[in-house]
């Protein structure tokens, strides 16, 4: 089993700490895409929006969390010790699962995948944002 990433909150505390530690990443990366972009001051505060920038918080935040990478069997072997509720997305026929777990939110979100590794975990950061994590932060 492989592990990546750099947030694995415990608490959420913990997470709300790191959510809002990227805070300030986000707001680099859409001031420096919008000047990339060349909006002039008028077209920057027309688009750059409070929301705008929460987007980009949001997905900073997922593209950092921690997930672990294995086969079925790594999977099911780590599930079976779980104190937490775990929703698996994709198909039962395939061999690899990523995972990401928030303790926290008494939850876990997995996906299963054949081929397409990194396609997977960035899947499965954003489906365990959206399910374990927005909605507390």
């Amino acid at each position: 089993m492989e592990r990546e990433g750099v947030f694995d909150p415990e608490t959420l505390a913990a997470a709300r700490e790191a959510y809002e530690s990227v805070g300030p990443a986000a707001q680099t990366a859409v001031r420096e895409t919008a000047t990339a972009m060349d909006f002039d001051r008028e077209e920057y505060e027309d688009r750059v929006t409070s929301d705008v920038v929460e987007t980009a918080r949001d997905a900073i935040f997922a593209s950092l969390l921690v997930v672990r990478v294995g086969d079925r069997d790594e999977f099911e072997s780590w599930r079976e010790d779980a104190a937490v509720e775990v929703t698996v997305l994709g198909s039962p026929d395939v061999e690899r699962v990523v995972w990401h777990v928030a303790p926290f939110a008494d939850g876990a979100v997995a996906a299963t995948f054949q081929a397409e590794r990194d396609a997977a975990v960035a899947t499965l950061r954003r489906q365990a944002f959206g399910r374990l994590y927005r909605d507390r932060l």
